[in-house]
């Protein structure tokens, strides 16, 4: 450093002598090369003055390989789903009542402590229910809170929709974490324009879906997922319970269930058998969907939500089982 000095100083002394007019010097909190200065010093003579100065901190930067991709909220919200910047409606008043006790057992402010109360598979005992349109809800309702983050996990992976619903496109995601045990989770995990809401897709299709969905490798990733992602809550849109046996394993590593009933159309011995298959889950709330509702009732007990089929009219009623 001090020989850089010396030969700067020498410069400066054969400019002068030269008769070249030097600029006043100005007096610095610490040494400094000029701009005028630097002019007359070659490359290798400043580099050990910025040698010297000190590193700037980083920026915090996204998890490698995550991606980030735009909810249309005008498009979901015609479509019947609750949006943040959606007015007050009676879509998201029903929700708020459905996911509060909810949010009570997977933070560990209900009447209990519930195991793996973060984790939350939404269900039906057969398909065309609603449960991927009350498990969209609910991901998006719990995102607007303020103090959590929600993923949201397509596990229907037979027939996916999640990706559909939300208007995004197909992509990597869960079924190959369980195939490819070198992929990491951020390498799939969608975040979206929701701070508080990320997604995680069914994943590239294969030919044995349903049996890597009843997989050890499954059982393990569910495990890791609610142990490393503690302060977040998980939704699982898992397949019908009585269509497949893979929801029933799947169910048994849940802290809560949601069980989506259509109303006139789901027959009760459907509804005890989907609910037997259950029985090990500590926690099972069921919502009546397309319920017919009259008028003030709407706003009773029951919470009515539009489905997006012509003027019926659906009504959601909330019920803890213990």
């Amino acid at each position: 450093m001090s020989n850089s000095i010396e030969k700067a100083a020498q410069r400066l002394e054969q400019l002068r002598q030269a008769g070249a007019q030097m600029p006043t010097a100005v007096a610095q909190p610490s040494p400094a090369v000029s701009v005028n200065e630097a002019q007359t010093l070659a490359p290798s003579e400043i580099a050990p003055a910025v040698a010297d100065a000190p590193a700037r901190p980083r920026p915090a930067s996204a998890p490698v390989g995550s991606k980030v991709v735009q909810l249309d909220f005008d498009r979901l919200t015609s479509s019947g789903f609750v949006t943040p910047n959606a007015p007050r409606s009676m879509v998201a008043d029903q929700f708020r009542v459905i996911k509060r006790p909810l949010i009570d057992n997977a933070t560990g402010k209900g009447a209990s402590v519930v195991q793996n109360g973060n984790l939350i598979m939404v269900t039906s005992s057969m398909p065309g229910e609603g449960k991927s349109f009350t498990a969209v809800n609910l991901a998006l309702s719990m995102a607007m809170e303020m103090d959590y983050t929600v993923m949201l996990v397509d596990a229907d992976v037979a027939r996916p929709s999640i990706m559909k619903v939300l208007g995004l496109p197909p992509g990597p995601g869960l079924l190959d974490l369980l195939v490819d045990d070198k992929l990491e989770m951020s390498q799939v995990l969608l975040r979206t324009n929701i701070d508080n809401l990320t997604l995680l897709p069914s994943g590239s299709p294969h030919a044995r879906a349903t049996e890597l969905l009843a997989s050890a490798a499954m059982t393990d990733l569910v495990d890791d997922m609610g142990k490393r992602y503690s302060d977040r809550i998980i939704i699982f849109d898992s397949p019908p319970l009585l269509l497949t046996t893979e929801s029933r394993v799947l169910a048994t590593h849940m802290g809560q269930i949601v069980m989506v009933v259509q109303a006139e159309k789901t027959l009760q011995s459907q509804v005890k058998h989907a609910l037997s298959t259950i029985e090990s889950c500590p926690v099972k709330l069921m919502v009546l969907n397309q319920a017919r509702s009259t008028g003030q009732d709407a706003y009773g007990y029951g919470y009515g939500y539009g489905y997006g089929y012509g003027q019926r009219e659906s009504l959601a009623e909330a019920e803890v089982q213990s």
